[in-house]
């Protein structure tokens, strides 16, 4: 049996297609859902900027900047920098989406100040992660060039380090949204629909990691296929 560079058909790519329609269905939900809970107004007229500093103040936390960052859906909490940076698509706006998303972020900075295992976990794993996703490929391409299994699985090995981020990642960003929609309900800033629309656009979000994280097993899937491939040939 043969997985392809350089003869006959590579299947194994068909896992990369499968990942790939995975994530553009997560992305093109989560950016639909944006968009239609982004039209509805929140009857309260206050913006997300506002819930952001009311969330902010509640939970003790008065040392984070809210900017404002380019970008569509670009927001994110920085922890070194204490900044919750909202995006255009965000920033000052009064629509439920937008409301939700910088709850999100804030749940973030709640994590940050009640130093959430999962969160100094993942921030711990940042270098290795970042080994993985660039160093990686590297080593597993010059491997199966020289013919070399053990330094083409010592990539997939460093590859594993993507894997084990994004699967951190996951409780990460589900306790966010849970500690947003909560506070967003008992503080009564979304009620009925509108809770209900933030929470839909809350989980349409969550989805995204859950996809990248599939993704990137297939593509670890396919390279330990290859190079398996390799050494029978």
């Amino acid at each position: 049996m043969y997985y392809g560079y350089g003869y006959g058909f590579d299947w194994t790519i068909i896992l990369v297609l499968i990942g790939a329609l995975v994530s553009g269905i997560a992305s093109l939900n989560v950016r639909g859902t944006f968009n239609r809970y982004n039209k509805m107004m929140n009857y309260r007229g206050i913006t997300s900027n506002q819930v952001a500093e009311h969330i902010l103040h509640a939970a003790g936390i008065y040392d984070v900047r809210i900017e404002r960052v380019r970008g569509n859906l670009t927001d994110h909490y920085s922890p070194k920098e204490k900044v919750l940076r909202l995006s255009d698509s965000v920033y000052g706006r009064t629509s439920v989406a937008a409301i939700g998303v910088a709850a999100h972020e804030c749940g973030h900075a709640i994590q940050h100040q009640e130093e959430y295992a999962p969160l100094k976990l993942r921030s711990a794993s940042v270098p290795l992660a970042n080994i993985g996703s660039w160093v990686s490929w590297p080593v597993i391409l010059v491997g199966l060039f020289i013919g070399s299994t053990p330094l083409a699985q010592f990539g997939i090995f460093l590859f594993t380090f993507v894997v084990v981020f994004q699967l951190i990642t996951l409780p990460v960003e589900f306790d966010a949204s849970a500690r947003a929609l909560r506070i967003l309900e008992q503080d009564n800033i979304l009620e009925g629909e509108e809770h209900k629309g933030a929470t839909k656009v809350l989980k349409a979000a969550a989805m995204t990691y859950v996809a990248a994280l599939f993704t990137t097993i297939l593509q670890l899937l396919r390279l330990v296929l290859i190079v398996n491939g390799r050494r029978r040939d």
